[in-house]
């Protein structure tokens, strides 16, 4: 039975199109369930309609809108996920922390990609954390992870890692593209290694 995979953006999917090229090269052994958005204007779903992957458009603003809370919000969005069965759950480039309510129904079923390394710059914009560190003499490489989603967040069991230098030369552009590329790597690689599992 194939291993059903769920993928939560919110924005260009180019680590999306990764996941999406190594399946349509026969290298990601999964069925892509569905694409699922909090925006509608995100190209990822674009990228997924061209490869012939459904996908669903799942906004906050109508909950906001009604006086509803984050809560009732990730409760309707598991709801919502838990009608497609999925054996996993990627967030790439999912721009909502998620709830307990949300995480603790799917427990060991979501992952994440962040750009650190365990420990290091949690949160948001960690790409740009790392290069002010390195600038200031701090460090001298950073690093792209895939952890297990909990309640506390890029805190998770580590899937898979690995280290990027930053060359003396680098601009924080350089910086980027080389994590964006270590990304789209090791999102790949992380959702095999659960797919394949014995």
């Amino acid at each position: 039975m194939a291993f059903r995979v769920v993928v939560l953006i919110s924005g260009n999917g180019s680590n999306l199109q990764a996941i999406i090229d190594a399946h349509a090269a026969g290298t990601l052994p999964v069925e892509l369930v569905t694409v699922m958005s909090n925006r509608k204007d995100a190209y990822g779903l674009t990228r997924a309609t061209n490869a012939g992957i459904p996908t669903s458009y799942f906004p906050l603003k109508p909950f906001k809108d009604a006086g509803k809370t984050r809560e009732e919000y990730d409760a309707a969005l598991v709801a919502e996920i838990q009608k497609l069965n999925p054996d996993l759950i990627v967030l790439a480039g999912w721009m909502h922390i998620l709830s307990k309510g949300f995480v603790d129904p799917f427990e060991g079923k979501i992952i994440n990609l962040h750009p650190a390394l365990p420990g290091q710059f949690d949160g948001a914009n960690a790409i740009e954390r790392a290069y002010e560190a390195f600038k200031k003499g701090e460090i001298t490489s950073t690093g792209v992870m895939v952890h297990k989603v909990t309640a506390v967040v890029d805190h998770g069991e580590v899937i898979c890692q690995k280290a990027v230098p930053i060359l003396p030369a680098d601009t924080l552009a350089d910086l980027q593209e080389r994590m964006h590329s270590t990304e789209h790597e090791l999102i790949v690689e992380g959702v095999r290694k659960l797919a394949t599992k014995p």
